[in-house]
């Protein structure tokens, strides 16, 4: 998944370098897998932290200072096609802060208690399931992780940071393909996506 991860940013001509965050333990052998790959882009392999959070201010760390664009991409998202990567990419160059990918919510949701009784249900119309990479202007990321230092309650994404800001978060459409590999079913769509590529000659 991680190699299928770094290749789909590599592919976009709008990635110069690709840092990936690691387990301690694990950084030699990630390093290793990575360099036996060919890649469109420099990838440099670090030692993460012990949240998702501390790894990604660890990245930005490594960073050269002339890199001004960041995404920030999750290796579960390993199938994330090309367009998306530039499109997120060219929405920050377009004059947003941060930008992330999101999906229309196709499900009824309901807001529930801890008894599980409906509270209410929500207008799905305004609700987006957010995907990876989120594009951020790399001040504004470091600006919103070194105000995350300040906070208790941990964000589930960067933008999630950047919104503590107090700062606009744009959203562009995402892609069906972009989805999170994290259960045996996505693993079959995960296999049915890369068998279409093949026959398609796309990997």
């Amino acid at each position: 998944m991680l190699v299928h991860a770094v290749r789909a940013l590599a592919a976009s001509r709008t990635v110069d370098i690709v840092v990936v965050a690691a387990p301690e333990d694990t950084v030699e052998s990630v390093a290793s897998m990575l360099s036996d790959q060919e890649f469109s882009a420099e990838v440099v392999v670090v030692t993460g932290g012990e949240t998702r959070q501390d790894s990604v201010a660890r990245a930005l760390i490594a960073l050269p200072p002339d890199v001004d664009v960041v995404l920030v991409h999750d290796a579960a998202r390993p199938l994330v096609p090309e367009e998306l990567v530039t499109a997120v990419v060219a929405a920050v160059r377009s004059g947003h802060h941060a930008v992330v990918p999101g999906m229309p919510v196709v499900d009824t949701i309901k807001r529930v208690d801890a008894d599980g009784t409906v509270e209410e249900t929500v207008d799905r119309s305004v609700l987006r399931a957010i995907q990876t990479p989120q594009g951020f202007e790399r001040s504004v990321l470091q600006r919103a992780h070194a105000a995350a230092d300040l906070d208790e309650v941990p964000a589930t994404d960067d933008a999630g940071l950047v919104e503590r800001l107090g700062m606009p978060v744009h959203v562009i459409p995402g892609h069906e393909e972009a989805f999170k590999v994290t259960r045996p079913f996505d693993v079959v769509m995960a296999e049915a996506v890369l068998a279409r590529r093949r026959a398609a000659g796309a990997v």
